[in-house]
């Protein structure tokens, strides 16, 4: 069965494509993804009792991403200027590879950093997981950390920023 990280990175993937429906049957599990005029709709039909506690989680989560995607447009306008002041002056982490960002060492665990925290050049900002394989990004740089630029579990691109860090 899949885990419920990799189910939450196929529902983004479906809800960011032009794709109508997605079924994913493996080892007596079923997986079927639909969209719908007011978002992703995901029923899961499993054999195990652990499967049915990530339909759960699962079906308790999705009516929170609509919000959540509100919440981000209403904040990027005013965030673009004040980054646009400054953006001289700030050094830029990116990505060193194609894969799935994740903000802490696990779900339960605290984020590496967040903004307004000190960092060395040594210090692990994030991991990006790529072919299952958990990397570890460091600051390459002493600085403070301005605005995190991606979201946990997003997929990001070779080069794609980050993070913004004001360098001491």
């Amino acid at each position: 069965m899949l885990k419920v990280q990799e189910i939450r990175e196929l529902i983004k993937l479906v809800d960011q494509s032009s794709i109508e429906e997605f079924v994913y049957e493996y080892d007596g599990s079923k997986i079927k993804m639909k969209k719908t005029a007011s978002g992703s709709q995901v029923a899961t039909q499993a054999v195990t009792s652990a499967a049915v506690k990530e339909q759960s989680i699962i079906e308790q989560a999705e009516p929170a991403k609509p919000v959540q995607a509100e919440k981000t447009e209403s904040v990027k306008p005013s965030q673009p200027e004040e980054v646009k002041e400054d953006s001289a002056n700030l050094h830029k982490i990116t990505s060193p590879m194609v894969g799935t960002f994740y903000k802490s060492p696990s779900p339960d665990a605290d984020a590496y950093v967040k903004p307004g925290a000190k960092v060395t050049k040594d210090s692990i900002v994030c991991i990006v997981e790529a072919m299952k394989l958990f990397n570890e990004i460091e600051a390459e740089i002493n600085g403070e950390i301005v605005e995190v630029l991606a979201e946990d579990g997003q997929l990001v691109e070779y080069g794609q920023p980050l993070f913004l860090v004001k360098p001491e």
